[in-house]
């Protein structure tokens, strides 16, 4: 988001100033990665109360209420529940870490079920 900022030089002229914003400036909920869509988005499972799903890492090709599809390099799909489970997502340049327990929604009533803070 840009910030615009008059600035007066003189008695007559005026010049309008840009001001970018940095992360750290912009009203980004608390809470935003438990908002945001994570289909297309690089996931690796960080933490899953069944050890053999630790580790496994893909692409989120589908969402449900209870579990994502991950698409993993070899091509397999796999469906891992959320409850119990611990998902390190990449967006771009980005990582967060989402408990799989605060996202028990479907995509759609996720936004309406939990709030910004």
């Amino acid at each position: 988001m840009i910030e615009m900022k008059e600035v007066t030089k003189g008695k007559k002229e005026t010049k309008t100033e840009r001001k970018s914003e940095t992360k750290s400036e912009r009203n980004i909920p608390k809470n935003f990665k438990y908002l945001m869509e994570y289909i297309g988005l690089e996931v690796e499972i960080a933490d899953s109360s069944s050890p053999e799903r630790i580790g496994i890492s893909g692409l989120v090709v589908d969402e449900t209420k209870n579990a994502f599809k991950i698409e993993k390099k070899n091509g397999k799909e796999v469906v891992i529940p959320k409850k119990g489970a611990k998902f390190l997502f990449r967006k771009g340049e980005e990582t967060f870490l989402v408990e799989g327990s605060k996202i028990l929604y479907s995509p759609e009533e996720r936004l309406k079920k939990i709030k910004f803070e």
